[in-house]
């Protein structure tokens, strides 16, 4: 949230801190920047007069500090406190009450999550860990947060920090609200919070429920139960499971037990820190991580520059006009009492409603330097991406949601922008049925403009409908089906060659490089209608058919893993080589271990959804030498512009992988062209239906991918993503598009 200049009416000066700007605004109150006389920046709320004039409400504050007052005496000097935003001054008796804090100049998780998707899992582990050891601290002083949530917790460079202590109370208090009243934040609240009968139960159990929920969330950037009404979401949390799906592994049991549905089976907040301890917080959890170590690029140097931005705010003069803090009308500013003292050093944040204290100091580009430029906030477009998470093709689904998330994150970091992004994703798990429901819920969503996505065949053909109907459109990057291109779905936009076209560059290289007059053709029954289209296109359209070259058809039922009788069929019809038509990368290792255990020696080739690790670990050396067709580009080894390479660097490094997996490259691109769209209508124009027939227009050159439309057939304007791979040394070598190949 960047730093606003300050309205009329606005007093320049409270409590004797000089008034900077608005950091933010909420029902009860204003946050500012301000300056300390000694010159420090503070994040200063001020309450208003008249939720202030509520006898309850102002019993609410005076108990916060209180509570302040106690976690300072009590968490002076121990690991925990740290990662507690300290108090600088309050005055819970003036007019309008207000209270100071330490300015922490990081974005709040919602933020980070929103701008640079999810935190890697070793970042994920130091949040857990620094936040629960925060906690301890809280519960150890007999008091509740309840209100743990990804917008109370601010990303420092050298750890988290947990703010707004505004519903805080003490653990065997009566809450101060009605009696069916749910305090807390739907989605992050326990079920004891979201149950007004179990109220009396809402204890430090609480907060640790609530952690997993904010921790969860780091990790996939999704709500563990869900989004919708607040009495759906709350529904949920009460007696549904929670969806941890993306969570990685390691830290699962731990979420899953601080997720129970009874306070009793959950662990204590110490017990999660010992158990998430990234073991750079020896000694207590007292190791800092100095220069934003903790977390992934580029949240460090963004934080410090903003920081820096801060920094160059002038150290202000002595006020010269209206200023609160006085009593009366008697123009005397009181002097803060030795109680309100003990506060300092002390966690806490402002009171709930309005906002974190600290907020983000985001400073847009094109604002001064100081980040109080007027520059009015830029329009926000959300993209949603459609893919299976969960299921038989997580890992495609996964490899398209974080090469989105880079095309994101490039476009947000782009100073000439006119919007920002925001990547909203759901997850069909691959099933057919969910996949309708997931398109219906974006369709829904009048905030989503395109969509990136489903990732198979099964899920985009069940989706279209819905993509359709709401002109809401459909990027589809990894899905071949021809269903999915025809005249009438104008809002699907298929961004590879159909399934169709998937034997060419397999029969290109059996013509031109490796020339075949003998083909022998493995029929894999068990492939179903796909392998019966790869079977029939290999024999209307045989390699070296212009030189009079044929091929033979050799079957593998369906309920068989025997490959040696086709194999050896091949062989005794003096094949030249031998392609498997299935679809299934087991079985392709079986026929590949057949064809080498029988001596063939001709070339060998398969198809786009064989080709990955299952085969090459399963075929070992057998799968030297085995070439593919597919429709997904290597960035690594086009010979693409830099920005190709660039990505592929981001990639590798944001995502600790060595090789970029398939479609990655072209999910970033279907970003890209998203935005172009939304760049070309302007912000006066940007709507479904605009959206659809602009992008029908476009020639949009990605990082990889050049792409244009056919506007009568709806079909790409030209097929530039049907590429070889060759197995050299139990590694996929890019060989480039298949009419370079020779």
């Amino acid at each position: 949230m960047p730093v606003t200049a300050l309205r009329p009416g606005d007093p320049q000066a409270v409590g004797g801190h000089r008034l900077l700007g608005r950091l933010g605004a909420g029902g009860m109150g204003v946050v500012y920047l301000a300056r300390t006389q000694g010159g420090a920046l503070v994040a200063l709320k001020v309450i208003r007069a008249e939720y202030a004039a509520d006898p309850a409400f102002r019993v609410r504050f005076r108990r916060e500090a209180e509570a302040m007052v106690r976690l300072g005496e009590q968490g002076a000097g121990r690991a925990g406190a740290r990662w507690l935003v300290p108090v600088t001054a309050a005055d819970p008796e003036a007019r309008e009450p207000w209270l100071a804090t330490a300015y922490v100049p990081g974005p709040p998780l919602t933020d980070a999550v929103a701008r640079y998707g999810p935190l890697p899992p070793a970042s994920v582990r130091v949040l857990g860990a620094r936040l629960a050891e925060a906690l301890a601290e809280v519960h150890t002083a007999a008091l509740v947060h309840r209100d743990v949530k990804p917008g109370n917790v601010l990303l420092a460079l050298d750890g988290p920090r947990l703010i707004d202590f505004g519903i805080a109370r003490s653990a065997d208090a009566t809450a101060l609200t009605a009696s069916d009243a749910v305090i807390g934040s739907p989605g992050y609240l326990s079920p004891e919070q979201a149950q007004a009968g179990r109220a009396e139960r809402v204890g430090p159990p609480s907060d640790v429920f609530s952690l997993a929920c904010v921790l969860a969330f780091a990790s996939t950037g999704r709500r563990a139960f869900g989004t919708g009404t607040p009495a759906a979401v709350v529904y949920r949390t009460v007696h549904e499971a929670p969806d941890l799906v993306g969570v990685p592994e390691p830290l699962l049991p731990l979420l899953t037990a601080c997720l129970a549905k009874e306070p009793g089976d959950r662990p204590t907040a110490r017990e999660v820190g010992a158990a998430l301890d990234p073991g750079t917080t020896a000694g207590g959890g007292s190791g800092g991580a100095a220069g934003g170590g903790w977390l992934p690029a580029p949240l460090p140097g963004l934080i410090a520059e903003r920081a820096a931005r801060v920094l160059e705010l002038p150290v202000p003069g002595p006020p010269d006009g209206p200023h609160l803090g006085q009593l009366d009308g008697t123009g005397v500013t009181p002097r803060p009492s030795r109680r309100r003292l003990l506060a300092l050093g002390a966690v806490a944040g402002v009171l709930g409603a309005g906002g974190g204290v600290a907020a983000w100091v985001a400073g847009r580009s094109g604002g001064s330097a100081g980040g109080t430029g007027t520059r009015s906030p830029l329009p926000r477009y959300t993209i949603g991406l459609h893919a299976d998470l969960s299921g038989g093709h997580k890992s495609l689904g996964r490899a398209q949601e974080r090469g989105a998330r880079l095309a994101v994150e490039r476009h947000n970091a782009r100073t000439d922008r006119d919007f920002d992004l925001v990547l909203r994703v759901r997850d069909d798990g691959g099933e057919p049925e969910r996949a309708v429901r997931t398109a219906g819920a974006f369709a829904a969503d009048d905030s989503v403009y395109a969509v990136v996505g489903p990732t198979t065949d099964a899920t985009a053909v069940a989706a279209q409908d819905g993509y359709q109907k709401a002109l809401l459109p459909a990027l589809i990057v990894s899905a071949g089906d021809d269903r999915l291109s025809t005249t009438s779905n104008t809002a699907i936009f298929q961004l590879r060659p159909s399934d169709t076209a998937r034997t060419t560059p397999v029969g290109w290289y059996l013509t031109h490089v490796e020339p075949s007059l003998r083909t022998a053709v493995v029929d894999d029954r068990a492939a179903g209608r796909t392998g019966w289209r790869n079977v029939r296109s290999m024999t209307e359209f045989p390699p070296s058919k212009d030189v009079d070259g044929t091929t033979t058809v050799h079957t593998v039922a369906a309920d068989s893993d025997d490959f040696r009788p086709a194999v050896k069929a091949a062989i005794a019809a003096d094949a030249d080589a031998l392609v498997y038509t299935g679809v299934s990368a087991h079985r392709a290792a079986l026929c590949a271990r057949a064809a080498r255990a029988a001596g063939f020696t001709g070339s060998c080739a398969a198809f786009e959804p064989v080709l990955g690790s299952t085969f090459l670990a399963e075929a070992g050396e057998a799968a030297e030498g085995w070439v593919f067709g597919t429709t997904y580009v290597d960035p690594t080894a086009s010979p693409a512009p830099k920005a190709a390479h660039a990505f592929a660097a981001a990639y590798r490094r944001r995502y600790g992988v060595d090789d970029v997996p398939p479609y990655a490259a072209e999910a970033y691109d279907a970003l890209g062209l998203a935005a172009e769209g939304l760049r070309l209508l302007g912000p006066d124009g940007v709507e479904r239906g605009g959206m659809t027939r602009r992008l029908r227009t476009l020639t949009y050159q990605g990082i990889c991918k050049e792409w244009s439309f056919n506007r009568t057939t709806l079909q790409m304007a030209s097929e530039p993503g049907l590429f070889l791979y060759r197995v050299e040394k139990a590694r996929a070598r890019f060989l480039g598009q298949y009419e370079t190949v020779t």
